[in-house]
């Protein structure tokens, strides 16, 4: 628009809705000369480089016209020829002739007519259309949108409004064209209109029939397809499976968005060896609250011939008590059921809280204020047995009351801590083989921290009370037992800093040696029943606690001492750690001998040594190893080791190794579990990414993706997912294996197919799904990160 052809005649207009403004030519060197002698402009907030313009805003934008010819009368209408074009916010209008009529703000252009309206393009031979209402049409159009890439042509499109038009005779498609004139889509819809709606960022296509490769594949009256990611009441693309349980499975989602901050879908499934599954899921998100709900209903299920059923709920908020001073009470539940006791078995990819054989329905209210805090809690468990495997059931709470009370900084610099418990266990003792209770306790604590830089030492008392009640005699006859048990504790820890350099990278490398020491006395609990108990762990994060135990049935008596030390590299000018090294070891002076019903006493002195490392050298890689050594025997009692090699976008490896020996009281095992994400291309050299990050051109890509669970002990696969993708750029498509371990002896298999028309929708099994759930960090080849801006298309 600035620069001026030799011996050509160039008018340019500002129209605003008052009056017509007529800029002045000037020569290119007259121009060059005042633009040098004005001062340099600042830059200013503009409202025309808003991503989308507000209604009120656009009806003060003026109008920009220019051509190589122009005539017109002054606030009626304006004639441009040649190069014509017309400007206002975020529309632009080209052609051969342009006519303008200001009264009632109305386009007409004629010849190679071009218009963008915020990114979305259409081009044609002629338009009629009124600027600021977006009303008119435009015959025989090509136009391609911004959102998602689609373009297409048609016989005519008539503008309903700026957000609401219908394109009639239409041709649909997201693959990008590629030079030759025998050259197709590999996917388009072809309907009698299509209706887009740019403010529910839907199309609806009617008399639309999909075709792939050429071959017509799917036709409906009325096809709904969504414009972007946003929710959309309607049905939703069938999946379709082939399961060794279920045999062909047939579901039909319908998708119900309710209001912005709720939804619900329902999940009709036809199993041809089993019958009808009714499932549906229902969201709620609130300011103070929010939920699922899950349910599914199986009528006379033949695999078992019974009726089936599940649910899952679970809410999390707050409730407003409006006493004042109170605050607010926080309300979280958690709850549960299964028809039968083989529903694990049989619905296995439901939702996962429902396909474990401990089933807790979990309802929590709690409070806190200040220094105080406090809940009430009821916990029911429904135990799913197997009879080559019976499980016995944990305790249920009901109820279970809990106080506490934390004051830090107490004069002296002391930190304090109070904790009171009343808790009801309830179970069918035929089971458990020892009688319910009602069981009180309290703990109080008390330290002084003391902390410097390079320093710190933590002393600690505490106090254990704990009374019991019970609804039938322990062996010794007695219906009540109570036990007090103190413990003194004390932490310490240095840190030491220095500057250090391995492999030619500078590093801030600290040294932290630690000690805990902790002394409880004997308090023999051999007779009471054991509820909630249970070994920690052994690992960094329990090695320096003063309990041997989870849980308050069981205070371990302890003389002992745990000396560790870790060791970092950061980086010194970001403070990321590059790695780390652990290993503590615990010296025991006088035997444990509080245990769990049916364990031996410790009297090790030197326990098995732990060693850990964590390494993170570069962004592509990644270590994590933790060893359980045992000098004694001079070989690991358990490891786990694992690696990740992430090099670029879908590009992942992980693999890890885990080995529990047969030691007391816990099964022996030796596992390896590898997944991956990994394009086949890179395999006889096509390192490129043009079809993985977005609407690519060329050939397609190959994708391997996988996880596969190996037991090295049983010598066999314990689960498996296989799959291959294949990215066109306008559509995916996705074969996937899966076998997953049911019991001992039996596992369920099936195969999933799964074919995604990019920017359209998704048909065959819910393969994206399963990938997702088993591949750990596995990258949706289609993910958007950002929206398009209508300046990423402006002209």
């Amino acid at each position: 628009m600035h620069d001026l052809k030799p011996r050509a005649f160039r008018a340019r207009f500002a129209l605003t809705p008052v009056a017509l403004v007529v800029c002045a030519l000037v020569q290119p060197q007259a121009r060059a000369q005042a633009a040098a002698d004005e001062p340099q402009p600042h830059l200013k907030p503009s409202p025309l480089l808003r991503e989308n313009i507000p209604p009120a805003v656009r009806n003060e934008l003026p109008t920009f016209l220019s051509g190589d010819r122009a005539s017109g009368r002054t606030d009626l209408e304006s004639v441009l020829e040649g190069n014509a074009e017309l400007r206002r916010g975020d529309t632009v209008i080209r052609a051969d002739r342009l006519e303008y009529y200001q009264p009632g703000d109305l386009a007409k252009a004629r010849g190679n007519v071009h218009i963008n309206r915020a990114g979305n393009i259409f081009e044609g031979p002629l338009l009629e259309l009124k600027i600021d209402a977006f009303e008119g049409f435009f015959n025989e159009p090509r136009y391609r949108f911004l959102k998602n890439g689609a373009y297409g042509e048609a016989e005519r499109v008539d503008f309903i409004d700026d957000k609401r038009s219908i394109i009639r005779n239409a041709t649909y498609t997201t693959c990008q064209r590629r030079p030759g004139p025998s050259w197709l889509p590999d996917w388009i819809i072809r309907a009698a209109s299509i209706r887009i709606d740019e403010e529910e960022e839907t199309g609806q296509a009617t008399g639309g029939v999909l075709s792939f490769m050429g071959v017509p594949i799917l036709a409906a009256p009325q096809l709904s397809f969504p414009l972007s990611d946003k929710r959309k009441s309607g049905v939703l693309p069938p999946t379709i499976g082939l399961d060794s349980l279920n045999g062909v499975e047939l579901t039909l989602p319908y998708y119900w968005n309710i209001a912005p901050n709720r939804d619900a879908t329902f999940y009709p499934a036809l199993m041809s060896k089993r019958g009808i599954d009714l499932a549906g899921e229902f969201r709620y998100l609130e300011r103070e609250y929010q939920g699922k709900l899950r349910a599914n209903y199986m009528p006379n299920d033949t695999l078992r011939r019974r009726d089936r059923w599940g649910y899952a709920v679970t809410h999390d908020g707050t409730i407003a008590t409006g006493v004042p001073g109170l605050g607010s009470l926080g309300l979280n539940l958690n709850l549960n059921r299964v028809s039968d006791n083989d529903y694990w078995r049989d619905f296995s990819r439901s939702s996962s809280s429902l396909t474990q054989r401990l089933l807790a329905s979990d309802g929590i209210l709690s409070w806190g204020q200040g220094n105080f805090s406090a809940t009430a809690r009821t916990l029911k468990w429904q135990t799913l047995q197997d009879v080559t495997s019976p499980i016995v059931p944990p305790y249920d709470r009901v109820p279970q009351l809990v106080g506490r009370y934390t004051r830090s900084n107490l004069p002296g610099g002391l930190d304090a801590y109070v904790e009171a418990d009343y808790t009801q266990f309830e179970a069918v003792r035929a089971l458990t083989g020892q009688p319910n209770a009602k069981r009180s306790f309290t703990l109080a604590q008390l330290s002084r921290p003391w902390q410097a830089p390079g320093w710190f030492v933590t002393p600690k008392i505490q106090l254990h009370a704990t009374q019991y009640q019970f609804d039938a005699p322990l062996v010794n006859g007695a219906t009540s037992a109570s036990r007090v048990v103190p413990t003194v504790s004390l932490d310490s820890g240095l840190v030491f800093e220095r500057d250090a350099s391995y492999f030619g990278r500078a590093f801030r490398q600290t040294l932290e040696p630690r000690a805990f020491y902790v002394h409880t006395p004997f308090r023999d609990q051999s007779l009471l029943p054991n509820y909630d108990s249970a070994a920690n762990d052994f690992n960094f994060a329990t090695i320096y606690t003063e309990n041997a135990f989870g849980g308050q049935d069981r205070i371990s008596d302890n003389n002992l001492l745990t000396l560790g030390a870790t060791t970092r590299l950061l980086d010194p000018d970001t403070g990321a750690e590059a790695a780390r090294f652990g290993v503590a070891q615990r010296l025991r002076f006088k035997d444990q001998r509080v245990t769990l019903p049916g364990g031996a006493p410790i009297s090790e002195r030197l326990s098995d040594i732990l060693f850990g490392a964590s390494i993170n050298w570069t962004p592509q890689w990644s270590l994590d190893s933790t060893v359980q050594y045992n000098p004694k025997t001079s070989r690991s009692i358990r490891s786990t080791i694992g690696g990740r090699y992430n090099p670029g976008n879908y590009r992942v490896i992980s693999a890890a190794y885990r080995l529990q020996r047969d030691v007391t009281g816990v099964a022996p095992s030796e596992q390896l579990d590898v997944g991956w994400q990994w394009p086949l291309n890179d395999l006889w050299g096509d390192k490129g990414q043009n079809l993985g990050s977005g609407r690519g051109e060329g050939e397609g890509r190959w994708y391997s993706v996988g996880r596969l669970n190996y037991s090295l002990q049983d010598r066999k696969l314990v689960d498996a997912v296989v799959g291959l993708e294949y990215d066109a750029g306008c559509w995916l498509g996705r074969v996937v294996v899966e076998r997953l371990q049911s019991s001992t002896a039996t596992a369920n298999k099936r195969i999933l197919f799964q074919l995604e028309f990019v920017g359209f929708t998704r048909l065959g099994s819910s393969a994206l799904q399963t990938l997702k759930q088993n591949i750990p960090r596995y990258q949706y080849l289609r993910e958007q990160v950002t929206a398009p801006s209508r300046f990423s298309n402006y002209d």
